[in-house]
């Protein structure tokens, strides 16, 4: 038998390939003849540009950025394709990660860095460049990536507007004259894995900002500032950064590329698989697992494994679901795709403690899995 085993991350405990190595170790424990073969995805998610880098066969660049505080440090980015496409992961200048849990504040983090980033791919005569945008610390709608690259945002008197993302809600007119023209001679392609627009109950600031340490009131300023920028660039370009699906990706940083320079928002499940040759590795499968730490009823809207599952439906094969939590009443669209779904869990656990030990339940999982494969072709 010939299992493909790609799984997403499980956020907050293991990485996509880490993931994966734990499936084929528990499978190597049990008593199924089977060959494994590792497929790590992402979906738009932090680690999906470093995911495509590697399956790529890319090479590292490393430049001096910003962080989301202005601090200066170095972070990479990749090119691919005979050094035509940069492969830019935004939470290597501009993540989560970078900033202690005492400074996490959306009112103040800003993109910048991932900006430069792509200024410093232009400087490699790109003509392609990916952002996956997953981990972002920025409730900004891209005005940090788009300051870097020459945008000014300005007041009702002409000036510069003092501190961004917390100023925009004053917001009155954007001077784009010292915008980068490279730009548009690049096809920009944003990894998206959510359909939030920008604004509202469902938008950045709402669904997002709190992840990122926004209060209840830094929610509702976040907001009104993303509502204001929408509104300046629909005067201004005829682009409606509230309209766009998936415009609040990265605290509305797509949207924002969206508007001002061309970008294309794609599903980024469906663009990792196409750009990594999934379609090969499943010729050859038997059985594809798959998983991140919840399949749910969002998993269907565009999640690394319901991309994974309907890649392998389309060929006939069996999709076995892993994660941390699923349903505990049958899903439509779920149980059309997935064959098996399986809670990796074992024990009546508190949170920290279940994905404290995510490796060792998905390797006890995955050996159950492979002992009962191994009774049913004994049968």
């Amino acid at each position: 038998m010939h299992i493909l085993i790609a799984p997403n991350a499980f956020k907050h405990s293991l990485d996509a390939e880490c993931a994966a190595l734990a499936i084929r170790d528990g499978l190597g424990e049990s008593r199924l003849n089977c060959i494994c073969e590792c497929f790590p995805i992402g979906d738009g998610g932090d680690g999906t540009a470093e995911l495509i880098i590697k399956k790529c066969g890319g090479i590292l660049v490393e430049t001096d950025v910003r962080d989301p505080l202005g601090r200066r440090m170095r972070a990479g980015f990749g090119l691919i394709d005979a050094g035509k496409t940069a492969v830019i992961e935004m939470a290597n200048a501009s993540g989560l990660r970078l900033l202690s849990p005492a400074e996490l504040d959306p009112l103040r983090a800003l993109s910048f860095g991932t900006g430069e980033q792509i200024r410093a791919a232009l400087d490699k005569g790109v003509k392609k460049i990916i952002i996956g945008m997953g981990g972002s610390a920025t409730v900004d709608g891209g005005v940090g990536i788009l300051s870097a690259l020459g945008i000014r945002w300005l007041d009702e008197q002409g000036r510069d507007l003092s501190s961004l993302p917390e100023d925009l809600a004053q917001l009155a007119a954007v001077d784009v004259s010292g915008l980068d023209p490279r730009v548009f001679d690049t096809e920009i392609v944003v990894l998206c894995d959510v359909d939030n627009g920008l604004t509202g109950v469902q938008g950045a600031a709402a669904v997002f900002g709190p992840q990122k340490g926004a209060s209840p009131d830094a929610v509702l300023r976040l907001d009104t500032s993303l509502v204001r920028l929408a509104a300046v660039t629909l005067r201004q370009t005829g682009k409606d950064m509230a309209a766009v699906r998936s415009g609040g990706t990265a605290g509305g940083a797509a949207a924002g590329l969206y508007a001002f320079l061309d970008a294309k928002l794609v599903n980024g499940i469906d663009t990792y698989l196409e750009l990594t040759g999934f379609e090969k590795a499943l010729e050859v499968a038997d059985l594809v697992i798959t998983g991140e730490g919840s399949i749910d009823e969002q998993t269907p809207q565009g999640k690394g494994p319901f991309g994974v599952a309907s890649k392998a439906k389309l060929k006939g094969l069996p999709v076995i679901g892993l994660a941390g939590k699923i349903p505990l009443t049958k899903e439509g669209p779920l149980q059309k795709y997935f064959d098996v779904l399986l809670s990796i869990g074992h024990e009546p656990t508190d949170l920290a403690t279940a994905l404290k030990c995510t490796r060792e339940n998905m390797v006890r999982t995955s050996r159950e899995i492979g002992n009962l494969l191994a009774i049913n072709h004994e049968l």
